[in-house]
């Protein structure tokens, strides 16, 4: 399949995120999805009433929570759609909006993910039905054998143990992930965890699945995530917000091939979407792998990242544990992979993570992650992935072309509506500042009801 050229192009305008905290139902959705899209739409310059279509994305709610949440900044009569594809539900929001836009549907998509989950690992709420992912397990029953542990750590697990089996990769490679991750996200402000650990404490952490200890599992979350997607026409009627624009170079969704059950540990995680939905986007894109400065990847567990920066070709076929060991995937080495702490240690609410990777890719882009950055940065890549199964592969670049440059914090602050760099601060914003991009003719208080005072309690 050849990749698809886009109608127009599309650019992510405004993002915006709330911190990724522990599921202890102390915060719901609605407000989480309200954060987020009050911070995307004061980021974008923009009032809800200039936004064509919602996009809510979530996966542990009812049928309308993407309604409950939008009504909150309005009642414009738009269409909302509420979308779950387990992991990779927020960069699948993303790729439908990118497709409403480029294809003449809207010039102006708002897409929400967000996230209220249980404590402790994934479950199904449905016991009286097939799951979904049921031929996975059975293939796995049939080929590795079941264990009392968490299901999803057993499959990512055992895909870690076919790499090792393979290519030699060993126990300490997959802890190093854990470790460069959880060094990462110390720098991030939304992080769930920020604490840093050493290589040994990581490998002397309780075993989850052999390879794969506790600090190499990433956890349960609740957090929230937006981000405001424009035309080519919506940007040039703006042109004071070219710099900030980011643009979605190439952007693929995929889903499994007949190779999934090929009995391979490896292929059921999705080794062969992952590695044709990256071609693609990258052909999409115009460009190649070793443009690519920085990465944002789904590394729910190690195993799961070294395998991906073996689909993506982050390093020649069978070498990753190789690429990690050299420190390629951090500050100093070849390329900089998840700067935000990855899942591992930023969270991972699910319908939240894949907006919540582009928010961290735009900034480094604009030049706002001013703690975490790298410089000579051009191209980035997101890879968002969800078993049963997708993935999406996005690559973004400038509006301009240009190089990332450095942008100071106090320069940020006099040009962004919330009046702070973002990018470094996890803070919030004023009833004054949330009002200015909610509806001006449809709000209604019946339908925001007590979320804003119980977000500004928050900050």
């Amino acid at each position: 399949m050849a990749p698809r050229k886009p109608i127009s192009p599309v650019y992510v305008l405004g993002v915006g995120m709330t911190k990724f905290v522990k599921p202890r139902g102390k915060i719901d959705y609605t407000e989480l999805g309200y954060e987020a899209g009050i911070k995307a739409m004061l980021d974008a310059q923009i009032n809800y009433d200039d936004v064509e279509q919602g996009i809510a994305c979530y996966c542990y709610g009812d049928s309308t929570c993407g309604q409950r949440v939008f009504y909150q900044f309005g009642l414009t009569g738009i269409p909302v759609y509420n979308v779950n594809n387990n992991c990779s539900t927020g960069s699948t929001g993303l790729f439908m909006g990118k497709n409403m836009i480029s294809h003449g549907a809207a010039d102006c998509v708002l897409v929400v993910g967000f996230e209220k989950m249980n404590p402790g690992s994934l479950a199904s709420h449905w016991n009286d039905r097939v799951p979904p992912t049921g031929t996975f397990g059975e293939m796995m029953r049939e080929t590795r054998g079941i264990t009392n542990a968490p299901g999803a750590a057993q499959q990512f697990g055992n895909a870690g143990r076919e790499y090792m089996e393979k290519h030699g990769a060993r126990a300490e490679d997959f802890a190093e992930i854990a470790r460069i991750n959880h060094e990462h996200s110390k720098r991030n402000p939304y992080s769930q965890f920020t604490t840093e650990y050493t290589l040994s404490e990581i490998l002397n952490a309780p075993m989850v699945f052999e390879p794969l200890t506790k600090l190499q599992c990433c956890p349960t979350s609740d957090g929230g995530a937006a981000a405001v997607l424009v035309s080519q026409s919506f940007l040039d009627a703006r042109p004071h917000l070219k710099s900030q624009a980011i643009l979605v170079a190439g952007q693929v969704l995929q889903t499994d091939a007949p190779d999934v059950f090929s009995k391979s540990a490896i292929d059921l995680m999705g080794f062969g979407m992952n590695r044709k939905a990256a071609h693609l986007a990258l052909a999409e894109a115009r460009t190649t792998i070793d443009e690519i400065s920085v990465v944002e990847l789904h590394d729910c567990f190690s195993a799961n990242e070294m395998c991906v920066i073996d689909a993506l070709g982050l390093c020649p076929p069978g070498k990753a544990h190789e690429t990690v060991r050299k420190g390629d995937i951090t500050y100093g080495g070849r390329r900089l992979v998840n700067p935000s702490g990855g899942l591992i240690s930023k969270g991972h609410p699910l319908g939240a993570t894949g907006i919540a990777q582009c928010a961290e890719l735009c900034w480094h882009l604009r030049g706002w992650a001013n703690n975490r950055a790298i410089s000579g940065t051009r191209a980035c890549l997101q890879h968002n992935l969800g078993l049963g199964g997708a993935v999406v592969v996005s690559v973004y670049r400038r509006a301009d072309g240009k190089e990332a440059g450095v942008v100071s914090d106090e320069e940020i602050s006099k040009i962004c509506r919330l009046g702070y760099n973002p990018a470094v601060e996890a803070r919030g914003f004023t009833r004054e500042q949330a009002e200015s991009v909610r509806s001006k003719d449809h709000k209604d208080v019946w339908a925001l009801g007590d979320t804003g005072e119980k977000v500004q309690a928050r900050f």
